[in-house]
């Protein structure tokens, strides 16, 4: 059996006995352990499992090898081991084997009977024992609580807190943000950027890509539908100068400048940002397009190739009439007929 498997079987022996502890003991967290090496030097990978009646508690991070105290992992060989990973909300006091730098085992968790009353005092008075023991297992610290409180953020309070340490939220994070232009103050936006890739880095990109976007949502907007710098620099050197909305709907509807060369190939090179929006939107494709010429009709103006897609006039619906000798029907007629109900 090799080292994974025989942890894997140690763990399964472990939550058997967690569940006895469990039941003498309900209001208190035990659970197992993991560790293993990190690709950052320095760290381990570090997890902790619950298993109750009714649900299920994982929490797996990076953290330095050195926060867990009295834990040995340059020596060889398999050794019985007991640590701690002591945090301000709470302690976890382990004990278990680890091989070769991978381990597992129980703790117990104990929570710091002064952290309420610390973090009362910095304005945080909503944290009950569950909030504790998350804070405790995510290193919610009262010097994190501080440098976040020293920010002024509005609507701030433990939960939070908690999101902010799930998601990155740092007051690095968020210096980097407002130095980029976005003097934001909102916690759940904040953690919006962080959810969903709004860096500095990314509004310094957009900013030199020549959009002075500093709008939260919109930027939220951006990496949600995919407006990337790229884009923005592709659309002005096309000749394009689109608002923020613009690039939305352009990237909602697909008006992607690919799909723009590709209109232009078909002879559509001067259109403007709503009337490709609009040809997303009502399916006018270089190859519909296509079909259209290769019946005769060379260059249909914009209003009309949307005006054949809502109405039906399709190249079949063309044919068909031409079969039946209706030939040299302007576009308009077209039109006009597919309204009427001629076929």
């Amino acid at each position: 059996m090799n080292r994974r498997h025989a942890l894997i079987a140690y763990v399964l022996v472990v939550c058997t006995l967690i569940m006895a502890l469990i039941s003498r003991a309900a209001e208190t967290h035990t659970g197992s352990w993991t560790v293993q090496p990190s690709d950052d030097k320095g760290k381990v990978e570090f997890a902790m499992m619950e298993h109750h009646d009714h649900y299920s508690n994982n929490h797996s991070s990076t953290i330095p090898a050195s926060s867990l105290q009295g834990l040995d992992l340059s020596k060889s060989g398999k050794q019985d081991v007991k640590f701690a990973l002591v945090r301000d909300a709470g302690r976890f006091d382990c004990q278990g084997y680890v091989e070769n730098q991978e381990g597992a085992g129980t703790f117990h968790y104990t929570p710091n009977a002064d952290f309420r009353r610390q973090m009362e005092s910095l304005g945080f008075k909503d944290i009950d024992d569950d909030k504790q023991y998350a804070m405790a297992q995510l290193d919610v610290s009262l010097d994190f609580a501080k440098q976040i409180k020293a920010e002024n953020l509005t609507d701030l309070d433990s939960d939070r807190l908690i999101a902010f340490r799930i998601h990155g939220v740092t007051p690095q994070f968020i210096e980097g943000i407002r130095k980029s232009g976005v003097n934001t103050s909102d916690s759940d936006q904040l953690v919006a950027f962080r959810i969903h890739g709004v860096s500095p880095e990314f509004v310094d990109a957009i900013h030199k890509a020549g959009l002075n976007t500093t709008d939260p949502d919109k930027l939220i907007a951006f990496r949600i539908h995919g407006v990337s710098p790229e884009m923005i620099q592709s659309l002005r050197a096309s000749g394009y100068n689109p608002t923020e909305d613009n690039l939305i709907a352009m990237r909602i509807h697909g008006a992607t400048p690919e799909w723009i060369a590709q209109l232009k190939k078909v002879g559509y090179s001067n259109l403007d940002i709503d009337k490709l929006i609009a040809f997303r939107i009502h399916g006018v494709s270089p190859d519909f397009i296509e079909k259209i010429q290769g019946l005769g009709y060379q260059h249909p103006d914009a209003e009309q190739l949307i005006a054949m897609r809502i109405h039906g006039v399709t190249p079949d619906y063309i044919s068909n009439l031409r079969s039946q000798g209706m030939k040299n029907l302007t576009i308009d007629q077209l039109v006009s007929m597919r309204i009427h109900g001629i076929d």
